[in-house]
């Protein structure tokens, strides 16, 4: 399960390098193995392990090819899915089609989703974290909509 957000560098042959505390995880579940493509609703990227890749796939593989959402989705998730290998030293080469994609810039944001990664530019992320803020503090907000997450 990946949590937390982390403040992360793209070196310039443009990998990252994943924390520590993730790396046996993705060793175990995915033997290295990762998936990284374009997040359809937010300028960012996403890293799917191979295995939650293929469930993803296999979903998308079931929407209709007629209508035009389901095209558009298919079209920017399966089109720039693009494998990548964990080196030894824990580092991901992110594609330049990708980097310029998501504007990855030097400093960079993993965020862990769950069973996904989000990878943000760091300048991106914080304004949309003070967007969200600012959304979710707002009286404006419906709360009944949303479920009751504090025990």
């Amino acid at each position: 399960m990946f949590r937390g957000a982390n403040s992360i560098n793209l070196d310039s042959k443009g990998r990252i390098a994943i924390p520590g505390k993730y790396r046996p995880s993705i060793s175990e579940s995915a033997d290295c193995h990762l998936i990284i493509t374009c997040d359809p609703y937010d300028n960012c990227l996403l890293i799917f392990s191979l295995a939650d890749w293929e469930a993803t796939e296999a979903d998308l593989q079931s929407l209709s090819n007629s209508k035009p959402l389901h095209r558009r989705l298919k079209r920017i998730m399966l089109s720039h899915a693009t494998e990548v290998d964990m080196d030894s030293n824990g580092r991901l080469l992110i594609p330049s089609v990708l980097r310029d994609r998501a504007k990855l810039k030097k400093d960079v944001m993993l965020i862990g989703q769950g069973k996904t990664f989000q990878l943000w530019d760091e300048a991106n992320w914080k304004a949309l974290v003070e967007e969200d803020m600012a959304v979710m503090s707002s009286d404006e907000l419906d709360s009944d909509e949303l479920p009751d997450l504090y025990y």
